[in-house]
């Protein structure tokens, strides 16, 4: 079996950046930038009031509380540019400074007094108070969001208020997912005839595949035949995939067709099977035309595992990111297996009655429980030549997905 680093070091040789594109701010949520932002203007564009108040000037120097200023005009939010002379302005929250004005009141420390209408100050008041000074959020030209960014709510948020229409990301890598079998059931309202399981793998890869990067470009279930397969497989060339993953059908079992399939479309089978628990049959191999095809066994967990740890940075090397770096944590408890595979455990990062993170592995570790991955909020790796691992030791700890930080569950006692 093919020592895993090997294996991610042999699919990442594959992996070359995908070409960049321009897309509408609006549709480029979860993307990821292929090229640097900056900003085309200052961000605040101008000087504003950060409250409702009065507006006033002072050559720098406090005025003191007690002192009364003509108010000479008012500016609301949306107001262009006004000029003042001696007095006070009435302002409003994010309305624009007058020229020559340089600080705000709040309005609660102002007593406003008629005939003539004028405002007192209730507290002093310096240079600068109250204002936001263009730029003092973002100066124009300044490099806002790096290459490599996954573009979230927030970055958005910023991108729209800077009036940045489009934005330059990395090509989304299209994926096909074939899930083989034929005693899968697609249909959730048929019912099973006996032998007869519910496909989980497709709508698991389908909702997690969009998560990691990818564009889910098919995805079809096929029985157990290899013509089907590759009929199949056509389609989803068709589709414009330039990656392949199916499920099942690759141990060692009579059924089990795939590498019988791969060789009929000349595939280069580029290793099967890995040093791994779940997962161990995986296999992966080229295609002539360049397609990359990821064979993961059949059992729910390990379609995770082979996607989590070796599907999704074939994914990430396609988008242009550096390796992924997990987390360190100490176990929450003591911790054994056997040598010689590397493991991939269910679990839960939590605050212990400390407040120190931890990493609890879940019981149910078989490759065919999902319930503890529905619990799970991320992954625990230990490597080939661990055995006994007591409470305490750093492992590595993995996102649920590659673009994802683990979670962090709450305390414990």
């Amino acid at each position: 079996m093919l020592d895993p680093d090997e294996a991610l070091r042999l699919i990442l040789s594959a992996c070359a950046p995908l070409p960049a594109q321009q897309v509408p701010v609006a549709e480029a949520m979860g993307r990821v930038l292929a090229a640097p932002v900056r900003a085309p203007g200052a961000l605040p564009p101008f000087d504003n009031s950060a409250m409702d108040g009065y507006a006033l000037g002072g050559d720098n120097e406090t005025l003191a509380a007690g002192s009364e200023w003509p108010i000479e005009g008012e500016q609301a939010a949306g107001d262009g540019i006004a000029h003042a002379q001696r007095g006070a302005w009435e302002i409003m929250t994010g309305a624009r400074l007058p020229d020559g004005l340089d600080r705000v009141i709040p309005v609660e420390q102002t007593e406003r007094l008629e005939a003539p209408a004028r405002v007192r100050l209730l507290a002093d008041v310096a240079s600068g108070e109250n204002v936001r000074t263009a730029g003092s959020d973002v100066p124009a030209g300044e490099t806002v969001l790096a290459v490599g960014t996954l573009l979230a709510p927030q970055h958005l948020m910023l991108l729209a208020a800077l009036g940045a229409g489009r934005v330059t990301v990395a090509e989304r890598p299209r994926v096909a997912v074939l899930c083989t079998g034929r005693e899968l059931v697609d249909d959730p309202a048929a019912p099973l005839s006996s032998g007869q399981i519910r496909n989980s793998n497709g709508p698991f890869l389908a909702a997690r595949l969009p998560q990691a990067g990818a564009e889910l470009a098919h995805i079809e279930t096929v029985g157990d035949e290899v013509d089907a397969f590759l009929a199949a497989f056509a389609r989803a060339r068709a589709a414009g995939a330039r990656v392949v993953i199916s499920t099942g059908a690759v141990s060692m079992g009579r059924y089990d067709f795939v590498p019988q399939a791969l060789e009929q479309l000349g595939a280069e089978a580029v290793f099967h099977k890995v040093a791994i628990r779940p997962g161990k049959p995986l296999l992966f191999a080229r295609l002539p035309d360049g397609t990359l095809f990821f064979g993961l066994p059949g059992n729910p967990i390990a379609v995770a595992v082979g996607l989590r740890f070796f599907v999704e940075p074939a994914l990430r090397a396609m988008l242009g990111l550096p390796r992924e770096l997990p987390w360190r944590v100490p176990l929450a408890a003591d911790y054994a297996k056997k040598p010689r595979l590397r493991f991939h455990l269910k679990a839960r990062v939590v605050l212990d009655a400390q407040g120190h993170l931890v990493a609890r592995v879940l019981p149910g570790q078989e490759s065919y429980r999902i319930r503890p991955l529905a619990e799970a909020n991320a992954w625990v790796v230990v490597p080939l030549d661990a055995q006994a691992l007591p409470a305490g030791t750093l492992v590595e700890v993995c996102g649920l997905g590659h673009l994802e930080s683990p979670a962090i569950g709450g305390s414990e006692p």
